[in-house]
């Protein structure tokens, strides 16, 4: 088997996770900044076998899009034309910021760490890798 990478995509920073081979286990990956994110992610799936990635399909707690989704649509489409050979596919990340949050102070992060949106952003990759492959379990 291959993994499954996430994305949290970010105007500035993008959050990534990825499963192990088995897609057994999320864990956060990295985060980088949003304009190395297409080479970041191309030298990644040349060492490492992807089955699919999945993108957080940023929208508004109403369900309308957010600001962002443009530039998410862009990203996506970039990838579908120039590595079609790994599927790329989008999944709701409404409210993934605020689990990330949650999860930190639950796991005692202190309040510095918190403020760290770099980890933010990688948990918030994690909790949508880990809510596609629930999904996928069903």
């Amino acid at each position: 088997m291959a993994r499954i990478l996430s994305i949290d995509y970010g105007k500035k920073r993008t959050g990534l996770a990825v499963t192990d081979p088995l897609q057994l286990i999320a864990g956060g990956l990295a985060t980088v900044a949003t304009s190395e994110l297409f080479d970041y992610l191309c030298r990644y799936v040349a060492q490492e076998q992807v089955e699919r990635i999945v993108v957080g399909e940023p929208r508004q707690p109403n369900g309308e899009p957010s600001e962002n989704l443009a530039r998410v649509q862009q990203f996506v489409n970039r990838w579908r034309k120039q590595k079609p050979e790994i599927p790329i596919e989008y999944y709701d990340e409404r409210f993934t910021s605020v689990l990330a949050h949650r999860a930190m102070l639950e796991g005692g992060l202190k309040k510095k760490a918190r403020q760290d949106k770099a980890l933010v952003d990688e948990i918030s990759a994690t909790i949508i890798l880990e809510d596609y492959m629930r999904s996928k379990q069903k």
